[in-house]
């Protein structure tokens, strides 16, 4: 059966969604644009980045439209001065935690993270920077992973698990520590469950993960093309039970 269609408010006009789907779906379904980072379509939401932040009426806590159900009433601000001002917070605290030198990065230009940033109109961070000491895995004979530009959206770990099946990929430590990790901490190169479809690489939306050969600004992601085989996969699931 069909679910339900209802009725919201979304930025002062009133459309149309369907129950199931949460205020994000909802609000691209309805040619509404909310910025998000961790969020792919097709994989399981988990509201990790913050980016996706929406005002609801009645309520003072901002609230991630990636998961958050849509319901019949709502009211939702997509676009203000104060979402504004928390993305923009969100963005920077990212910047700072690792080292992201885009004018060496091989997505330079094709970063969705980099994209978003200048869309948020930031050329400069009010944090200081971390500065870790981190590593770059290039052990694996194709792929390689770079812990700079890691920004733990966990989508790799989430394709690996629900798309391509292998879970390769999980997240070690925990905090401002957490680092992605493969096969129980081995290095990517020596794990026995990693498949080498690249899903992981493509679905990664900036420099962390990325295909040996490519230099400073030429790594193009196929995130789109992860979406529609998660989606077949979704399908196939679906027509099985």
């Amino acid at each position: 059966m069909p679910n339900k269609t209802i009725s919201v408010r979304i930025d002062d006009e009133l459309v149309t969604a369907r129950e199931g789907q949460t205020i994000l779906e909802a609000a691209r379904a309805n040619g509404k644009q909310i910025p998000t980072l961790c969020y792919l379509k097709g994989l399981s939401a988990v509201g990790a980045c913050r980016v996706c932040m929406v005002e609801l009426a009645g309520t003072e806590r901002l609230l991630p439209a990636c998961t958050t159900p849509i319901q019949e009433g709502m009211s939702v601000k997509t676009n203000s001065a104060k979402l504004t001002l928390y993305r923009r917070m969100a963005v920077e605290l990212l910047l700072v935690e690792r080292n992201h030198i885009c004018s060496s990065c091989v997505s330079n230009g094709h970063c969705e993270l980099q994209s978003l940033a200048q869309s948020l109109g930031i050329t400069h961070v009010r944090y200081p920077y971390n500065n870790p000491q981190l590593s770059v895995d290039m052990t694996h004979p194709r792929y390689v992973l770079d812990h700079n530009r890691c920004i733990l959206c966990t989508r790799c770990v989430r394709v690996c698990a629900e798309v391509e099946g292998a879970h390769v990929w999980e997240v070690a430590a925990r905090g401002i520590d957490s680092y992605i990790v493969s096969d129980m901490m081995d290095d990517w190169g020596h794990a026995t469950n990693c498949t080498g479809c690249g899903k992981c690489v493509q679905a990664c939306p900036t420099g962390a993960l990325a295909e040996k050969g490519f230099g400073v600004h030429e790594m193009v992601k196929q995130s789109d093309a992860v979406s529609r085989l998660a989606a077949k996969r979704t399908n196939a699931e679906t027509v099985a039970h």
